[in-house]
């Protein structure tokens, strides 16, 4: 198959010479392997650029995944963690407001206190 593709491209580019004068059919052969081969080598650098440019970009991708995998593995550890930290902020959470709650009965007991001693100096 891949033979009658090339016969039929090269019977297409041989159609056109014959149309024209053998003068200018003489030259462009000439002129055409030049040409063919430096676009060849344009090519031949360009899909070594293209082939780094996608190796980089598969590169990026690769570590970006493996990034993202650690990242989420630092995420549910840290879930873990807070979960196992809520009971205890909870009851610390608890302990403070009893602590408010006595400092404020203190208080009220020292200012009952003063004022009866204001009394007496009375």
């Amino acid at each position: 198959m891949s033979e009658s593709l090339w016969n039929s491209e090269v019977a297409v580019q041989d159609q056109p010479q014959q149309d024209q004068p053998q003068q200018q059919a003489e030259e462009k052969p000439a002129e055409e392997p030049v040409a063919e081969s430096e676009a060849l080598a344009l090519s031949v650098d360009e899909f070594s650029a293209l082939e780094d440019r996608v190796l980089r970009a598969v590169n990026l991708v690769k570590r970006e995944r493996q990034d993202r995998a650690a990242a989420e593995e630092r995420a549910s550890a840290a879930e873990a963690k807070l979960s196992e930290q809520v009971p205890q902020v909870e009851n610390l959470q608890r302990e403070v407001s009893v602590l408010h709650a006595e400092r404020d009965d203190v208080r009220k007991r020292v200012e009952r206190l003063l004022a009866q001693l204001d009394a007496l100096e009375l």
